[in-house]
């Protein structure tokens, strides 16, 4: 089990009221690998936290007295470990208790932050790891147990500069048109200097007018691939020593377009000269701001007429009305899926790209044409005035009067009662018809 699932929001399993499943299963959130810096000079070294909980599956069910038990018996001459309150320790071992145990769809935080450092003597490439074992009450059998010997942390001693950067708070409450600054600081938490240090910005689309810096490049996409955006690289002289920061000649300003909503900055720092740096987890980090705009979409049906046996054209067209643009930046998934159910009477005999076949309820189809449903994708990005039209060919296979199919927007998961498009100010222009004959 990969402890960067957590990293990324954890999301809770749907099951029915009437139905809930009787399985439920104990998972350890372990840290990542760590290197751990030698002292600079002779001082002792540098300490770093390792944070890690326990969670569990079934959110049906309540799960207390959680133990979680760490080795660090192959720590030995590598690194020393201080205990948190909650633990206990034995000799190598520990048991630390974790009162109530959450469920995976739960805001998850860790809950015993362990406190590791070099161990006096450790040469440069020792390696050895911690593993980690839970039990709790609770569950259909009243006792879970985490997967055995499947859960560990490896540490290695290193040297080298470690550029870390300050964590930046996002923004919830931006508006269209204002200029907001990005608090933006690196300090180098390893045990050598970093000769000089490299910074690159990549900035979505609807932020603007980045501050210019004399030691910076500045390039935009096009849109073509990739949503378009805006990438900075700097290059930046100073010599950084262990326990110094650096901050930009001037504050990092950003101004949010007209059509922004859902904007991101990426952040990247690291040492020049080729450097390893000992961390590279700290030197990455993402800016979230949000701001208070909309994006409408709406969805254009057709309407086709044909005696039996003969074939028509169906134009399907999504567009966004703006006045924001929209972006999956970090799924990738499409911003949304363009649907239609097929019209009585009548066979869909050519598909367009991006369209799959689906039975009545979402399930699978065996053949590209033929099927009573089509759920056609869109890009994971759209700006405003974006359009894409969907064209079906569809024969008549006998003439109903009046026949129609349904032609909607949805998210491009699960229904849009679920997910619906918080973002979207009219909801009445997301559905339209395929009227035949």
């Amino acid at each position: 089990m990969a402890a960067g699932l957590l990293t990324a929001g954890l999301a809770a399993p749907a099951f029915a009221a009437d139905d809930p499943p009787q399985t439920d299963q104990l998972w350890i959130n372990e840290p990542y690998e760590q290197t751990l810096p030698l002292g600079t000079d002779g001082a002792q070294p540098q300490s770093r936290t390792l944070g890690v909980g326990i969670y569990h599956d079934n959110e049906n069910f309540t799960v207390t007295d959680g133990k979680l038990t760490v080795d660090v018996s192959e720590l030995a001459g590598v690194a020393e470990v201080s205990w948190p309150d909650n633990c206990t320790p034995s000799g190598s071992r520990a048991v630390c208790d974790i009162p109530v145990v959450p469920a995976i769809g739960a805001d998850y935080e860790d809950q015993v932050f362990l406190t590791v450092r070099a161990a006096d003597g450790a040469e440069v490439g020792a390696q050895g790891r911690i593993t980690f074992e839970a039990t709790a009450t609770g569950g259909p059998d009243g006792t879970l147990t985490a997967p055995h010997e499947s859960f560990d942390t490896t540490l290695t001693v290193g040297t080298g500069p470690d550029l870390a950067i300050d964590p930046v708070t996002g923004i919830e409450d931006g508006r269209p048109g204002d200029e907001r600054t990005i608090p933006f600081k690196v300090t180098n938490n390893g045990n050598e200097s970093a000769h000089g240090i490299t910074v690159k910005l990549n900035a979505s689309y609807g932020l603007t007018d980045l501050t210019r810096y004399d030691a910076c490049t500045y390039t935009t996409t096009n849109g073509d691939v990739y949503a378009p955006s805006t990438n900075v690289a700097c290059t930046f002289d100073q010599e950084l020593a262990p326990g110094d920061s650096f901050v930009l000649p001037a504050p990092l300003t950003v101004r949010l377009a007209p059509y922004a909503l859902n904007e991101r900055l990426d952040i990247d720092v690291e040492p020049g000269d080729g450097a390893q740096d000992l961390d590279s987890l700290n030197d990455y980090t993402i800016v979230q701001i949000g701001v208070e705009n909309t994006a409408d979409y709406s969805v254009t049906g057709d309407a086709i007429a044909g005696a039996a046996g003969e074939t028509a054209t169906a134009e399907l067209t999504f567009k966004n009305n703006g006045p924001a643009w929209f972006g999956n930046l970090g799924s990738g998934d499409p911003v949304a899926k363009v649907r239609l159910i097929v019209p009585e009477g009548t066979t869909v005999t050519g598909v367009p790209s991006g369209c799959s076949p689906r039975t009545l309820e979402g399930g699978y189809y065996p053949k590209q044409t033929g099927a009573p449903r089509y759920d056609c994708s869109l890009r994971y990005w759209v700006l405003a005035d974006t359009q894409r039209t969907f064209a079906f060919s569809v024969r008549v296979d006998t003439v109903v009067p009046g026949a129609t199919g349904a032609v909607s927007i949805h998210p491009p998961y699960g229904e849009f009662g679920e997910y619906p498009f918080d973002f979207d100010p009219d909801l009445a222009n997301n559905t339209a018809v395929l009227a035949v004959n």
